[in-house]
């Protein structure tokens, strides 16, 4: 799924470069040092019961990161016509995901450095809640989309700050718990994909029923968080402020190191460089980074347009709404056991413009089957966009390898990302316009499949074995 980082920021002090021990995980610090994730501070009274509920907020806000959207998709049709909205407007709705992340991503390090992390976590969930409550009785489009802000806006600042709670609480266990926290997204997204429909139709078929119980869910996740509320220690420490300082503009950096297919810096007697040596890279003299920020929004423009849009174009066709829905969940659940595999893959080889073109070539077959036979194939061709979408854990594996220094990843994921979410918000948008003008899915599909020729293009370009430091 598109738009959601599932990389760690780190949240360790100023270290110098030494090297990581066989078993553990590198972490990148904001200082340029290569750190084991055991170097990130626990809390002092992180006692077992204050894991378990840690670990429980994880999964429950996690589930709650993408139900705002994908549960809109599942019911656009009934939603425009219930507030009148035009093709035009709707695409507006299905483009305020990735502006909401652009534009309230960028507020959640300072909010944490004032508060913690913790409190803005908790204070995110609520939003989301108060959000999926207000939206479907707000009454008119302007409320729908206010609402709707305030729910994304709570995901945006959560997405940018759990990571960094992973880390604090799980630095021996930032893998498991990573995956944990992906697999719960994961299943948040697919779920409100698929259930939404049913559950809207047994609740006696009002769509402004079927979106409002996702608030109620969205409840449940705020709940573990308000007893973390009084360990205070994690609020302005220094640690926290490296890690937060870190994520800047908004968005979480790979931490991660590439176990190959990159190119460690060295001095002349072969030991690493000590952190303050490295300067950080001014990436926006990149070609490599400029490639990677197109990638990243090409990539978040058909993921934000496949949520949005696929469930309209099959029901169209003369799917059922139910399946629909569950053909979107087919896609989104994709990202499962891919997002697993294909970082791992990507490490491994020198050049990952294999993998980029082979993802994009899915995507072209998805899109040429959605035009030609969209009832027909429904099944093959979510398929093939569900594993088309995992551009995205491979446009963050890439980011990680196109740097030598921890201080040089988290600017090239800054600006990576920055510019990606800048370049997904108006496809779509065009989606919607294109549709209402031209009366049906033609145009709009052949827009998405034509976008995959440039997406291969500039992923090829990123995946070249070289670091931006090359280039600057």
């Amino acid at each position: 799924m598109p738009d959601e980082p599932k990389t760690l920021d780190p949240a360790v002090r100023p270290a110098t470069a030494t090297a990581t021990p066989p078993g553990t995980t590198a972490t990148a610090t904001p200082s340029g040092a290569t750190a084991t994730a055991g170097d990130s501070p626990v809390p002092a009274r992180a006692h077992r019961w204050t894991l378990g509920l840690v670990t429980v907020g994880l999964v429950l806000a996690a589930l709650n990161l993408r139900p705002a959207i994908t549960s809109l998709g599942a019911l656009l049709e009934e939603v425009s016509e219930g507030l009148h909205m035009s093709g035009s407007v709707a695409g507006v709705l299905t483009s305020v995901p990735p502006l909401c992340f652009a534009v309230f991503g960028i507020t959640a390090p300072r909010l944490a450095r004032r508060f913690g992390p913790v409190a803005v976590v908790c204070a995110g969930m609520a939003a989301i809640f108060t959000g999926l409550l207000l939206r479907p009785f707000a009454g008119g489009t302007a409320g729908f989309l206010a609402a709707s802000a305030l729910a994304l806006m709570g995901i945006a600042v959560s997405n940018v700050l759990m990571p960094v709670i992973v880390k604090r609480y799980f630095p021996d266990r930032v893998g498991s718990m990573t995956g944990l926290y992906s697999m719960a997204l994961a299943l948040g997204t697919s779920l409100a994909a698929a259930a939404t429909v049913p559950m809207t139709d047994a609740l006696g078929g009002d769509w402004r029923v079927g979106l409002g119980v996702w608030a109620a869910v969205a409840a449940l996740a705020v709940l573990p968080w308000i007893p973390l509320l009084r360990d205070r220690s994690d609020a302005g420490r220094p640690g926290e402020r490296a890690a937060t300082n870190a994520s800047a503009p908004g968005m979480s950096a790979p931490a991660t190191a590439p176990s190959a297919g990159t190119r460690a810096p060295a001095t002349g007697t072969g030991s690493a460089v000590p952190a303050e040596a490295a300067a950080p890279p001014r990436v926006t003299r990149s070609r490599t980074a400029w490639a990677l920020g197109c990638f990243f929004g090409l990539q978040a423009t058909g993921a934000y347009i496949t949520m949005g849009w696929m469930p309209q174009i099959f029901r169209d066709a003369g799917v059922p709404a139910s399946t629909a829905g569950v053909l979107l969940a087919v896609t989104m659940v994709m990202g499962v056991p891919l997002a697993f595999v294909i970082p791992r893959l990507a490490t491994r080889m020198r050049n990952q413009g294999p993998i980029v073109v082979a993802l994009g070539l899915c995507g072209l077959g998805g899109y040429t089957g959605l035009f030609l036979a969209p009832a027909a194939g429904a099944w093959a061709w979510a398929l093939l966009l569900g594993v088309s979408n995992c551009a995205f854990p491979l446009a963050l594996t890439m980011i990680g390898m196109r740097s030598r220094t921890g201080a040089g990843v988290v600017r090239l994921s800054a600006f990576a990302q920055s510019v990606g979410y800048l370049i997904s918000i108006p496809g779509p948008l065009l989606v919607g316009v294109l549709y209402q003008h031209s009366g049906g899915w033609g145009l709009p599909i052949a827009l998405m499949g034509g976008l995959m020729v440039p997406q291969m293009i500039v992923g090829t370009l990123a995946g070249r074995d070289r670091t931006v430091e090359d280039e600057c």
